[in-house]
């Protein structure tokens, strides 16, 4: 007897002329196919998109970095001559620089009467400060305009990622300009590290941080201190880092045959329940006639 490998079918088919379409399964069929083609272009839309999932640990990201993080900085002062404008570095290291000139610009604004102050630096991964004073002017002024307006202070890589809002330049807008002239200011941050890697692996470090500020009118044994903007950084120990991730190519074929099979199945059971109520009230109908 030859070997028939029909026998394996578990597709059996039923020949036309033993099936009896129906109204009713037209429109559940018709139905079934609007729903199946809903619920595929919503997982072909996730399947496209690209998934940022966020996660927290402790440790340092960037270890290549020499220990160092870049700073940018723009600040407009509109009462203070771009002569008497500088920038002071000082941290736990020992570093203290006074007048800091490398990758810095001073403009003048309001008719030369204030500056504006653009600069990029580095900073060392311990706690410090940098500020904007007069410190490094050759002559002291007698009262110096401290008010202020800040554009930008960022740290690290600039991220430009629609679905990541963070406090990457949380002190760009802030506006001094009508507090006391011959105040100090003081703006403590708290710096966050940061992680982006995107689909490739490409990693990005930048960092977020908070801040809290204080006006105050400084006074020494000696009489007034010199007002100054001061930045008083300290770095957090946890590390946040945003990952693009993408749903599985296989997961997402699984969930398409899952959703066809599902709605087909139901569907199949919704219109059987149908059918069969439906043929038992005829018969109901019948015996009541006779």
């Amino acid at each position: 007897m030859p070997f028939d490998v029909r026998r394996f079918d578990i597709y059996r088919k039923v020949p036309k002329d033993l099936t009896q379409p129906t109204y009713t399964g037209a429109f559940i069929s018709i139905l079934c196919c609007f729903f199946i083609l809903f619920l595929f272009l919503s997982e072909l839309t996730g399947f496209i998109a690209t998934e940022i999932v966020n996660e927290l640990y402790v440790d340092d990201p960037d270890k290549d970095s020499g220990g160092k993080i870049d700073v940018s900085l723009n600040v407009s002062l509109p009462n203070l001559h771009c002569d008497l404008v500088g920038l002071d570095i000082q941290d736990e290291m020992g570093r203290h620089e006074v007048g800091h000139i490398d990758n810095s610009m001073k403009i003048p604004i309001n008719q030369g009467e204030g500056c504006r102050f653009e600069g990029k630096f580095t900073i060392n991964k311990v706690p410090g400060n940098f500020h904007v004073s007069t410190h490094s002017a050759t002559a002291q002024p007698q009262n110096p305009d401290m008010t202020h307006s800040i554009h930008k202070l960022a740290f690290g890589d600039k991220l430009q990622v629609h679905n990541v809002k963070g406090a990457f330049n949380a002190l760009g807008g802030a506006d001094k300009l009508s507090s006391n002239p011959l105040a100090s200011h003081d703006y403590i941050l708290k710096i966050v590290p940061t992680v982006y890697e995107d689909l490739s692996g490409r990693q990005r470090f930048s960092y977020q941080y908070t801040v809290a500020n204080k006006e105050y009118v400084a006074y020494s044994h000696t009489g007034r201190i010199i007002p100054a903007i001061w930045f008083r950084y300290d770095l957090s120990p946890i590390t946040v880092k945003y990952t693009e991730r993408r749903q599985p190519f296989y997961r997402f074929i699984t969930t398409i045959c899952a959703i066809v099979g599902g709605t087909f199945t139901v569907a199949g059971i919704i219109d059987s329940c149908i059918f069969t109520a439906s043929e038992a009230w005829k018969k109901i109908q019948i015996g009541k006639m006779s």
